[in-house]
């Protein structure tokens, strides 16, 4: 039998479409508590929009949130370190919503990325 730490780690990569400015929180506690959320999560960025999603389907006594940052890299950030967070006695569950995109947002988000990868080549080379 393996070993704990001999078993390899699930690791979940994503790519550059796959990430967005946009993010789904679910577990949220049905307690009115849209403005503490938008509290937590400004804290790694401008938020630009938090509102419930009425038309998601969730567990009884949760709600649905839909957040949207001004940055790409703040959604990032966000997302890593408020997934799995205990918010008000739930565990957040915090996922990228790419399909609220809109064609200048991806454009924006690939053309971000581009000179993200070109700064660290020239960086690299510079050394």
């Amino acid at each position: 039998m393996p070993r704990y730490k001999d078993d390899s780690p699930a690791i979940r990569v994503y790519t550059v479409c796959d990430e967005s400015r946009y993010l789904i929180v679910r577990n949220v506690p049905s307690l009115g508590c849209g403005d503490d959320l938008k509290q937590l999560f400004s804290s790694y960025g401008e938020v630009e929009e938090c509102k419930p999603m009425d038309a998601e389907d969730c567990e009884p006594f949760t709600d649905v949130y839909w957040i949207k940052f001004r940055l790409f890299s703040n959604a990032r950030f966000a997302k890593r370190k408020l997934d799995d967070f205990v918010f008000l006695g739930n565990r957040l569950q915090v996922s990228y919503a790419p399909q609220f995109e809109t064609l200048s947002d991806t454009k924006d988000k690939l053309e971000g990325r581009r000179r993200e990868v070109l700064a660290r080549l020239n960086r690299k080379f510079r050394v």
